[in-house]
């Protein structure tokens, strides 16, 4: 029987020893890696300082707005009433000018001329009528005494009517030769402010479709027409009855500002224009800065009553939005609570609020476009400085 030989016990490798710890310590190292650092816990939001207004009930006038023009009281062309040749301007061309004012002087000679003329027919006139005069008051004696028949008396009572006609006529001659050399000095019909002048100096000027001169426009004061509609009328209280309440109007210009003085309604219209459903009126303005012009565009904002219990609001305080217009409100908690608003109109620079506020509510009316709703705020109110940043 053989007998195998036992099988030789492996021997341990030299390197087990140094591997085993190499690769204990990599893990080691791997798991500590492995771990994040643990984030510090989130700051808590710091209020934004904001300034608020507090909401109070008021009063205000409710307004119908319409687009105006301007026109002037008098609008007066200036014209040459006798022929002739224009000799020298006397005014600068648009520039304010007094009533009587010489403005043109047209040639003087031969009106001078005609006026001699005239005088002279006219004593030649008179003279005949003494003549015939004094004829007729001696007949009258010897008509009396039969001396004469009475056809004698007749004729030099008809010559002398005959002469007093004829002084009758050259009065009326020497009146119109006096009246065109006046007119040879063109004069402000008006009060006002000139416009451009329509012939030079040397021009013939002609009586007549020629004789245009220039215009004046009176501008103190002034007239603004404009038209309300009728859905605006139906609107105010009392309705198209009250529109001969109506009393003042505001002058809106184009720049946004107003007239400081008030106008007042001095003419409305009789009946609704069929045609465009409008009712024209037209309001008279003090202008003695001449502040607005004839033919200038404004907005003639008619105070039609009073309204109570609204609120005025900032501009500033005010965001339009796509579902309206909206005001951010610091609630009870100092946080951010949008409040949705409806608007009437401008009054000065704040925006008339006729419903969603109640008195007391807290406006926030800057930095808005950092707000968001339920964030933490600092209010203060408007014009206060802010407060110091708190110390760390």
């Amino acid at each position: 029987m053989s007998v195998r030989p036992a099988a030789a016990a492996p021997r341990p490798s030299r390197l087990r020893g140094p591997l085993h710890a190499l690769l204990l310590a990599s893990a080691l190292l791997l798991a500590a890696c492995s771990k994040e650092p643990s984030a510090p816990p989130a700051a808590a939001p710091q209020p934004l300082p904001v300034s608020v207004v507090e909401a109070m009930p008021a009063s205000a006038p409710l307004v119908v707005e319409a687009v105006a023009q301007v026109e002037g009281v008098r609008e007066v062309e200036v014209r040459g009433r006798v022929n002739g040749i224009l000799e020298k301007w006397l005014f600068r061309e648009g520039e304010p000018v007094r009533a009587g004012q010489m403005l043109f002087r047209i040639e003087r000679a031969p009106f001078e001329i005609a006026l001699a003329q005239a005088r002279a027919r006219l004593g030649e006139a008179q003279a005949v009528e003494e003549q015939t005069a004094r004829e007729q008051q001696r007949l009258t004696g010897l008509v009396a005494e039969r001396a004469i028949s009475q056809k004698e008396f007749d004729d030099a009572r008809s010559a002398h009517a005959v002469a007093s006609a004829a002084v009758m006529s050259a009065e009326a001659a020497v009146r119109e030769a006096e009246l065109n050399l006046g007119y040879t000095s063109v004069v402000a019909p008006v009060a006002g402010v000139t416009g451009r002048a329509l012939k030079s100096e040397g021009s013939l000027v002609s009586a007549g479709s020629d004789s245009l001169l220039t215009t004046i426009v009176q501008i103190d004061p002034v007239w603004v027409r404009f038209s309300l509609s009728d859905n605006d009328l139906a609107a105010v209280p009392g309705g198209r009855a009250a529109v001969r309440s109506f009393r003042e109007v505001e002058l809106q210009l184009p720049d946004g500002s107003l007239l400081p003085r008030r106008g007042r309604i001095n003419f409305s219209a009789s009946r609704i224009d069929p045609a465009l459903g409008t009712l024209e009126m037209r309001a008279e303005f003090a202008n003695p800065d001449g502040r607005v012009l004839p033919g200038q565009f404004v907005r003639a904002r008619v105070i039609a009553g009073e309204q109570e219990n609204v609120f005025l609001v900032p501009q500033s305080a005010v965001t339009q939005t796509e579902s309206g217009p909206v005001v951010m409100l610091a609630n009870a908690e100092d946080k951010v609570e949008p409040r949705p608003v409806r608007l009437g109109q401008w009054q000065g620079k704040d925006w008339v609020v006729t419903g969603g506020l109640q008195a007391g509510d807290r406006l926030i009316t800057d930095n808005l476009l950092k707000l968001r709703p339920g964030a933490p705020v600092a209010p203060r109110a408007a014009g206060e400085p802010a407060a110091p940043p708190a110390k760390p």
